[in-house]
């Protein structure tokens, strides 16, 4: 991943941002060409904290053939995105650009144990059921024995050992205090759920700043 200093987000600030979205797309190439396939996953860690990604594909996704323990693979998650006009800013001379927040992970893969499968989709759910609280989470126990045999047969569970964590925050962090603020108000103003939280990570980035009056203006630490 091509990532300019002042987008690096630190190694634990990826992988936390990584297990917080949960969504991604794994990719391996074939010898010929890229195979992918989107998914949910769940991050944990190895007993020396190397970070493991589990998640599961369809017994028939050729992605499955290759998990041999020693391809490597790549699992791209990304997070909300922004476009940003260029009459945006309040200096001249500026041009549009995308604000965005992705992570890449890679590492080599192998198939789950059938000991390990039941507990990684246990988790899985428990992890995005978490998400609708206050309502009771579902879970594996509502499924019927039999049901549940014939779907943990239809699939293959995987685990990456991720052997590298990049990162890009891309949150116009080169702009001047003025032309971040005043695009950051902006994002906030739009009806657009992604461009608010783009809005919202560059204020808890820089939140010095004044973003309320019409000329954005950096204020006092007092």
């Amino acid at each position: 991943m091509y990532t300019p200093p002042l987008f690096k987000p630190d190694r634990a600030a990826a992988l936390g941002f990584a297990q917080a979205r949960g969504f991604g797309t794994v990719c391996v190439s074939d010898g010929n060409k890229p195979i992918a396939s989107s998914l949910p996953f769940i991050l944990t860690s190895a007993d020396d904290g190397t970070p493991l990604a589990a998640f599961h594909v369809a017994r028939g996704n050729p992605l499955a053939n290759f998990a041999d323990g020693t391809s490597s693979w790549l699992l791209a998650v990304n997070g909300a995105d922004a476009y940003v006009s260029a009459d945006w800013y309040l200096s001249p001379d500026q041009v549009p650009t995308w604000l965005y927040q992705a992570v890449h992970l890679t590492g080599v893969v192998r198939k789950q144990s059938e000991q390990e499968l039941g507990p990684h989709l246990d988790a899985l759910s428990a992890k995005f059921e978490n998400w609708l609280a206050p309502k009771p989470p579902w879970t594996m126990s509502k499924v019927t024995a039999p049901r549940l045999e014939a779907l943990k047969k239809a699939i293959v569970g995987l685990v990456m050992t991720v052997e590298e964590v990049e990162g890009s925050f891309k949150l116009n962090q080169t702009k001047s205090e003025v032309d971040y603020a005043a695009v950051a108000s902006t994002l906030l103003q739009r009806h657009d759920e992604a461009a608010q939280t783009i809005g919202k990570q560059m204020v808890a980035l820089r939140p010095h700043l004044d973003y309320n009056s019409s000329t954005p203006v950096s204020v006092s630490a007092d």
